[in-house]
């Protein structure tokens, strides 16, 4: 039935501002950019009178990263939502091929990461192949739980 993630959406205060940090800072490329309104969304939503911007932004592969700001209804941020063990949907994941150099371009952008890249003990996760994770996390401007991770098989 299902066939691939299609796209995540971050609900956002300062679209600007996100659109800056994953478009400039993370490298992902704006692919559209529309407002939607109407009854359509409406139903979709289950709000009433919604009006929000929206901002698609692409990678090389895989899903899309779509930017949503609410200009109505208006709605506050839940507490602790950037917490690592708060219930509900807690981070995105991003892949890279080279954890140190991309851990490093994004502190040159100041980006404050959680701890230095950690290796995933294969004592409590193994991959197939003897392939090693290595990871780190951070926050967007917004306080959203994002996670760089690299997937390599044994060097020898």
């Amino acid at each position: 039935m299902l066939e691939s993630i299609d796209h995540v959406n971050i609900v956002v205060a300062d679209l600007p501002k996100m659109v800056d940090f994953y478009g400039r800072v993370l490298g992902l490329r704006e692919a559209l950019r529309v407002t939607i309104s109407g009854p359509w969304v409406e139903r979709t939503v289950g709000l009433r009178d919604v009006t929000a911007d929206c901002v698609y932004l692409e990678m090389a592969n895989g899903p899309r990263v779509e930017l949503l700001k609410y200009r109505s209804p208006p709605a506050e941020r839940p507490d602790e939502l950037g917490t690592s063990n708060t219930p509900g949907l807690r981070h995105i994941a991003f892949r890279v091929d080279d954890i140190d150099a991309a851990v490093a371009k994004l502190r040159e952008a100041n980006v404050h990461f959680f701890s230095d890249v950690q290796d995933v003990p294969t004592s409590q996760v193994k991959y197939a192949s003897g392939v090693r994770k290595r990871l780190a996390y951070f926050h967007d401007p917004e306080g959203n739980l994002l996670e760089l991770c690299e997937y390599k098989a044994p060097q020898g």
